[in-house]
């Protein structure tokens, strides 16, 4: 199986304890291998296997971010 990687941009995220509440969140998704945070950026990145984007967006949500 192919490894995918998916990018979401995600306002408001500005310190560790964001990046954290984020990764944590993320990480438990079937199929997720590394989580990716850059606070500069605001991005997230996504690398795994079978990651569904809508499984993805409601971690990021359940974290208390917006995925755009």
């Amino acid at each position: 199986m192919a490894i995918q990687e998916l990018s979401y941009t995600v306002a408001g995220m500005t310190c560790g304890h964001c990046k954290a509440a984020v990764t944590n969140e993320v990480e438990q998704v079937d199929g997720v291998n590394q989580v990716d945070v850059d606070l500069d950026s605001k991005r997230v990145v996504v690398r795994g296997e079978n990651v569904s984007d809508d499984a993805l967006r409601a971690a990021i949500r359940e974290a208390g971010y917006e995925a755009a």
